[in-house]
């Protein structure tokens, strides 16, 4: 039987974005499905104890940031350590991307877009017109689904998605849970690997 993964993340992780192709390798070579959930961390920091970067102290910033040069030059992934566009914003991405998965779209292709766009473009994901570029790019009609995250039932299913990280007591991104077993951060997906090849 084959397992599923939940994947709560946000555009706005660097640590999402250097593991966003690798946690899809993963879910390819076990035969995995993925079930997207961006989330509103804004919602998710104050009820588990964490802090937005610019608010935590300045060793905890520094720290980020060996540990973001160690994993970029580990996993020779391209990524800007200080992007022109961060803190961003990440709405209409993570709003985009449940319209695109309620439409049956390639949904992996387009968030990992999205993230490629803050964390190796340098683009802002705040600006209708670039998330709309962006989703073209994929193939995708970008106007449309700019207009499907505006509406109500993708507003439900952004709160519902934030709220279930809450009760699953996710506190950062990314998280993956198999079998109820949640995995936070990238640099816990070789434990993820082992998990997906559980019987």
């Amino acid at each position: 039987m084959s397992k599923s993964i939940d994947y709560f993340y946000t555009h706005a992780s660097p640590w999402t974005y250097l593991g966003s192709v690798r946690i899809h390798e993963l879910a390819k070579a076990a035969g995995a499905t993925i079930n997207y959930r961006p989330v509103n961390l804004g919602k998710i920091f104050p009820l588990s104890g964490g802090l937005p970067l610019g608010k935590r102290a300045e060793q905890r910033k520094r720290y980020r940031m060996f540990e973001l040069k160690r994993w970029r030059d580990h996993l020779g992934v391209e990524i800007t350590l200080e992007p022109a566009f961060f803190p961003v914003d990440d709405t209409n991405a993570n709003r985009m991307v449940i319209a695109a998965d309620k439409q049956g779209l390639d949904t992996g292709r387009l968030s990992n877009a999205m993230l490629r766009a803050v964390w190796a473009e340098e683009q802002n994901i705040a600006d209708e017109d670039t998330v709309i570029a962006v989703a073209n790019a994929q193939g995708m009609d970008g106007a449309a689904l700019l207009a499907a995250s505006k509406s109500d039932e993708t507003g439900a299913a952004y709160d519902a998605y934030t709220e279930e990280g809450i009760e699953r007591q996710v506190f950062g991104a990314p998280t993956y849970i198999i079998d109820g077993e949640p995995f936070w951060g990238q640099d816990r997906l070789d434990f993820v690997e082992r998990a997906l090849a559980w019987d």
